[in-house]
């Protein structure tokens, strides 16, 4: 068995690894601001749940990214084809998501739960193209699967950094000059990636490999077309056998207790009277250790023991995380609500890492960016549309236990519907063990 190379803290410095982070933040940078946060504003605005439950279905997009992902892999476009494949569409779609969440800015509740969806609904269109591109440049521009894993921890280590600067860090913003202000500030931040493009450098062996399979089967023709829409899942499921099916529901399960109980979570902080200045300096302080723990110790379990054995522990703590939600209800004093949050990060960072690392491992070069997206899009596809009905469950159980037991009852049930992917994951360990 060939030794690992250990990589200093140094190399996380290089160049390469550094644009990473910077793409990671502008791929995370709006997944909250048309998800979770995009519910506390709505909440602040005296919007109902079961509104704000159905409204998180603009993310549904970041499920369905599969369907258009071959276009991203076979088109460049046409007006930043200097850019190169990649970094033409990242660019393009990071101009979108800035215009989506200038949209929402402008029209706010005061036009209109649908207008302000509509422009939700572009935002995240925008930002699931730019998660296609962005998970394919990270993929391809890796040497070896060692720097895979540096890259993918950058990547998550500036993905989680946007999460808390647009979870935390705009409460109290928008406490001070409004969330239709805050919202354009937000907008304007997506420059930080598009200066990242222009530093960064075009995957040159995915390029020479994507060049071929156009000259040899150009898009326009029946084969190219048939190739560029079906290769991809025939690939895959010819790489994995008969355990690709059992791989795809694996993955569709893992994130099910992160995704359902997302949209409850700043509702709740509105209805236990949390400030938007408490919420966000708790994020923006042990929220935030709690991410960078978790995404070192995501990197170096998945290292240490193998993705398989990093992704059930991962499994495993994200449950626990989301279930000591349940606490907050009864003991919401500053203590707790920082201890049950800066556990919870803890836990979804380390997740995060270890699910990202484990379905990079399963792509194939010339499919990239399809593959990819097919395993990301089918670990969000069941939660997302779950998620849809949260605010109907809590009002549900509301009704008969009260809102704040209501609250509990719902982050219980949301830690256990982990369970199954946590047994399809011991399963294909198992499976994939030598006899």
């Amino acid at each position: 068995m060939s030794q690992r190379r250990r990589y200093s803290f140094r190399e996380y410095l290089n160049p390469k690894t550094l644009t990473m982070t910077v793409l990671g933040f502008s791929s995370g940078l709006p997944f909250v601001l048309v998800g979770n946060t995009f519910g506390y504003w709505l909440r602040d605005e005296g919007i109902a749940l079961s509104a704000i439950g159905f409204l998180s279905w603009v993310g549904l997009a970041y499920s369905l990214k599969f369907l258009w992902a071959p276009i991203l892999d076979r088109v460049g476009v046409p007006l930043l084809s200097k850019l190169g494949r990649r970094r033409g569409w990242i660019a393009l779609a990071q101009l979108v998501v800035a215009g989506g969440l200038m949209g929402m800015a402008w029209a706010g509740v005061g036009h209109g739960l649908i207008m302000l969806g509509v422009f939700a609904l572009i935002a995240a269109f925008a930002s699931s193209t730019q998660d296609i591109a962005i998970d394919a440049w990270r993929i391809e521009s890796a040497r070896d699967p060692d720097e895979l894993g540096l890259l993918t921890s950058g990547y998550t280590f500036g993905y989680r950094t946007a999460l808390l600067a647009s979870e935390a860090v705009i409460l109290p913003l928008a406490q001070r000059v409004g969330w239709n202000e805050a919202y354009v500030i937000y907008a304007a931040m997506m420059a930080i990636g598009l200066a990242a493009i222009f530093l960064a450098a075009e995957p040159i062996k995915a390029d020479q490999v994507m060049q071929q399979k156009g000259a040899e089967t150009p898009l326009w023709t029946p084969r190219g077309f048939f190739d560029a829409v079906a290769g991809p899942f025939i690939v895959f499921f010819k790489t994995h056998g008969t355990h690709a099916i059992l791989i795809l529901l694996a993955i569709s399960l893992f994130q099910l207790p992160n995704f359902v109980s997302g949209p409850m979570y700043n509702p709740m902080y509105v209805d236990l009277g949390l400030s938007k200045d408490v919420v966000g300096a708790v994020r923006g302080s042990i929220g935030l250790v709690g991410v960078f723990l978790g995404v070192a110790a995501g990197g170096f379990l998945s290292l240490r023991l193998g993705l398989m054995r990093a992704v059930l522990l991962g499994c495993a703590s994200q449950m626990a995380g989301t279930a000591l939600y349940a606490v907050l209800p009864f003991a919401h004093d500053p203590i707790s609500f920082a201890l049950v949050m800066g556990l919870d990060n803890f836990a979804i960072a380390l997740a995060g890492v270890t699910l990202v690392a484990y379905m990079s491992s399963l792509t194939s070069l010339g499919y990239t960016a399809t593959q990819y997206a097919l395993l990301s899009s089918t670990y969000a596809w069941a939660g997302k549309i779950l998620k849809g009905f949260s605010g109907t469950a809590v009002e549900g159980l509301a009704s008969h236990f009260g809102l704040m037991p209501a609250y509990a009852l719902f982050f219980l049930g949301c830690g256990a519907i982990g369970i199954p992917a946590l047994l399809l994951f011991w399963l294909l360990k198992r499976l994939q063990q030598p006899a």
